[in-house]
This record gives structure tokens, sequence and C-alpha cells, in this order.
């Protein structure tokens, strides 16, 4: 048996190294997807292009001005002389975001009332419309505290009366910075797995099925389980290949810390491999032709890495839709991954995700290798 499974081997190995264009796909395209998602995907938003409507004319309104153009997540693209203008600019999408401050607002500040702001925000794009709107209220809240302690201090100074206040003080755990890179550099190495493993899979079998070699060492001395084994473990030392190749890409390139244990990782990788691998298995018993798993694996890779929560929140997500979720091996594999890279967690806390990964990759290879049989007779 073993010296059956270890010339399949061979002969996978054998092929690999013959296919000059399949190794590029496996070094170059990885890595450059790894770059292009590590620089692009990402929650925060920069230079928002902004037009400002300045009708006050005072230096409180040039100096709350000032602390909108000085900040890099809002850009100012023009200072608008009318409301018409701040109209077309958001109508043509010039800008994304206008603020209008009205006349008076220094009046009211002078006599410590409430003096508002205008921000009208183009929703198109619901995303950037709430966290541009995050942002001005976050500059417009410190310019408020900022100019409330000056007022204090000069009356109190007056007065004699000691002043008082409440600072909130942040202190971030794991990502000090606040960096979104070290949130999905980690993710993109699930899901560029992900989709290279399940399609190294499904496509090398139904090649053997379509040119009709499958048939050929059917009838040979090997079984069925023998050949889904040399099949299937070449792919799996490939996977194992592919998350380190872009691990060091997102630890060396990205700088995105690794504080965890890395058998812990490994543990958790060999689960999630074995997981897809058995999901690219069943792809090819279902079909027959490389053009059935092209779109098979088109059909069923989406809607796993939309299920994930590697950008989309599950608990935002409908119930049912939350509920499909636990049938994700990758939404499992983002949790040991993040955990390990960024809080350095162990056995201890991720095992309920590496017994989830467990039980998807038996089910799945179990239903494949059934399925497998069935379809060869």
């Amino acid at each position: 048996m073993f010296a059956r499974i270890k010339y399949i081997l061979i002969k996978e190995f054998i092929e690999l190294w013959r296919d000059k264009w399949g190794r590029f796909r496996l070094i170059v395209p990885p890595i450059i997807q790894m770059l292009i998602f590590g620089y692009a995907a990402t929650f925060e938003v920069y230079h928002v292009p902004t037009i400002v409507l300045d009708l006050d004319h005072t230096q409180e309104s040039r100096e709350l001005v000032s602390r909108f153009t000085s900040s890099n997540r809002l850009n100012i693209v023009s200072i608008a002389s009318s409301q018409r203008d701040v109209n077309n600019a958001i109508d043509n999408s010039d800008a994304a975001v206008a603020l209008v401050v009205r006349a008076g607002f220094a009046n009211l500040l002078r006599k410590g009332q409430s003096a508002p702001v205008q921000a009208i925000v183009d929703g198109t794009n619901s995303n950037t419309a709430l966290i541009a709107l995050g942002y001005v209220n976050t500059i417009a809240a410190g310019y408020a505290q900022d100019y409330t302690a000056d007022l204090l201090q000069r009356t109190t100074r007056l007065q004699g009366v000691r002043q008082v206040q409440v600072t909130l003080e942040q202190r971030p755990w794991y990502n000090e910075d606040l960096n979104g890179r070290w949130f999905f550099v980690p993710g993109v190495i699930g899901t560029l797995t992900l989709v290279i493993v399940v399609n190294l899979t499904a496509f090398a079998i139904v090649r053997e099925r379509e040119i009709g070699t499958l048939e050929q060492i059917m009838v040979t001395p090997i079984r069925p389980a023998e050949f889904i084994l040399g099949k299937t473990v070449p792919f799996f030392f490939v996977g194992l290949g592919e998350v380190a190749l872009v691990a060091a890409v997102g630890i060396f390139w990205f700088g995105i810390p690794f504080v965890g244990n890395p058998l812990v990782l490994l543990l958790g990788t060999t689960l999630y491999l074995l997981s897809v691998l058995a999901l690219g298995l069943l792809i090819s018993t279902l079909c027959s032709t490389q053009q059935q798993a092209f779109a098979t694996n088109f059909f069923v890779l989406n809607p796993l890495f939309t299920l994930s929560g590697f950008s989309f929140p599950i608990t935002s997500m409908p119930e049912f839709m939350q509920w499909m979720t636990y049938a994700n091996p990758l939404r499992y594999y983002l949790v040991v991954i993040r955990g390990t890279f960024l809080k350095g967690v162990g056995v201890e806390v991720l095992w309920p995700d590496l017994v989830a990964m467990a039980i998807i990759a038996v089910t799945l290879l179990t239903i494949s290798i059934l399925r497998f049989r069935k379809s060869l007779e």
C-alpha cells in the first residue's frame, strides 16, 4: 500500500516540478495578490475629497477649518463661496463631504452656547460616508474640547476657581496604532490559501478524468483510497508552502508581528488545509471537465469568502446567514491565524475553532471519498 502511494506522490511532485507555468502560478501570483490586498484592503479612509463653505469668516471659524485642512483623513479640494458651489460639488462627485459653517458661529461660541456645523455627506458609498462622518465628528469634538478648555481657563483664572476636567485615555491592546493592515494581512493568508489549494485539488483530478488517464490508473492494482491520498497529499505540502510564503511576505514586508506559538499555527493550518483539500476533492467528484470545475469553484469560493468574516462582520449578517458561517472552515481559520499572529493565544483559547475545523475536515473528507468511489463505478 505505502509503496503504491509513494509512487503516486513521486509522480505528482515530478509533474509539479516539470510544469514551469505551474511553478510560476504557485509563487508569483500569490505574492502579487498579497501585496495588492495588503495595500488596498483596509477599513481606513484617507484623503476624502471635501469642500468647505465658511459663511462666518471669523477667527474661530478659520481655526476650525484649519483643523480639517491639516487632517490627512480629509482633503480640502475647494473653498466654496455659496451654497450652490456645495451642491454642485456633491452632485458632480467632486467632493464626498461638504462642511458648512453658518454665520454667527463665533458669536454662539463666545456666549458659551452650542454652535452647529453642517456636514453634508454623499451617501452613495455608505461605508465611506459613515467613516468620513466619524472623522468629522472627531475633529469637531477635539476643537470643541480645546475651545471649552481655553474658555474655562480664562474664566476660572479671573474667578480664582480651580479647573477640573475629565479626560478619556485610550489604551488599545494588541494593535496599539490601530493599524487596519494588521487585521487584513493575516486574513489574506487564509483566503489565498483557500483559492490556491481548492483549485489545485479540483483541477488536478478533473484533468486526469478529462484526458482519460484516470480510467487507466484505476485498472492498475492501486485502490481508490490510495489514489486519493497520492493526489491530495502533495497539495497539502504545497498548501503549507503557500502559507509560509505569504506569511513571510506579511511579516517581513508589511511588518505584521507574530507573537504566538508556531506549533499552534501549524496545527490550525493543518486542519484548515485538510478541510479545503476535502472541498476541492468534493468539487472534482461533481465535475467531469475543467470548465465545470472552474465554474463550480467560482460558485463555491465567493460565498466562503463573503461568509468568513474577512471583510464583513458576521454579527451584521442576517441570522440564517450567521448559521451558515458555522460550516465555513475559513471562518475558524481567520480566528486562529489572527489570534496567533496578533494576540499570541494558545490552544486553551483556540480549541473550539480547532475542533470545528477538525469536524469539517473529517465530514468533508468522508463525503468526498464516498462520492469519489461512487463516481468511479
